[in-house]
């Protein structure tokens, strides 16, 4: 396990190459979840079109043949706090406004389930979202990426069934306001004294 304040590569994987690193503080590390902060300033490398948005940019089905680069791209402007629980095919992500401390929405990120190494969470984005308001009110995000990924291939069929299940126990969870949607974390904030998290240096193995 690793110890509250260590710093952890959070890593996307896409054939077999990583496609998206950002650097992460341990908050809480259990046999249960593994909570993760995710700061303005923390060293990120992204595929460099790809933070120029869906107009411009290029998108993963784009690179089903070819190879990509990554580019240097800090986070800025949100903090969140990122709940990842084992063999859960999505996780939970508080969002922040970090200047105005203003809590803005749960998100669910629908993901493979995560794997460790020894510096990094490994896993793979499967582009489907939902964002809950403050008042669970919530709704779909990229409906369009995750119908893409399924039409390209991308996403497998067995992928789909299990995001399908997740779905139902989101939904359910929300519904009962259970945690991760009880706001036990909505009061956290970070230490003020950690120095912004670079990617550890072997951030790029497999």
């Amino acid at each position: 396990m690793w110890k509250s304040g260590e710093i952890i590569a959070w890593k996307e994987l896409y054939r077999e190459r990583v496609w998206h690193a950002v650097s992460t503080i341990v908050i809480k590390d259990t046999p249960q979840e593994v909570v993760l902060a995710i700061i303005p300033g923390a060293d990120r490398l992204i595929e460099e079109h790809y933070p120029q948005g869906k107009n411009n940019g290029y998108r993963r089905w784009d690179f089903k043949n070819k190879d990509w680069t990554l580019e240097k791209h800090p986070w800025h402007t949100n903090r969140l706090l990122c709940i990842l629980e084992p063999e859960k095919y999505y996780s939970t992500i508080y969002f922040w406004n970090n200047e105005s401390n203003k809590f803005l929405y749960y998100y669910i990120n629908f993901q493979l389930p995560f794997k460790r190494t020894q510096q990094s969470i490994k896993t793979l984005d499967l582009d489907l979202d939902l964002v809950i308001n403050p008042d669970f009110s919530f709704e779909w995000k990229d409906l369009d990426d995750y119908q893409k990924g399924i039409e390209t291939g991308i996403i497998l069929p067995q992928w789909v069934d299990e995001i399908e299940t997740a779905k139902i126990e989101v939904l359910g969870r929300l519904e009962r306001h259970e945690y991760p949607f009880d706001n036990s974390w909505l009061n956290w904030k970070p230490n003020l004294k950690w120095p912004l998290p670079q990617l550890p240096a072997n951030w790029e193995e497999i």
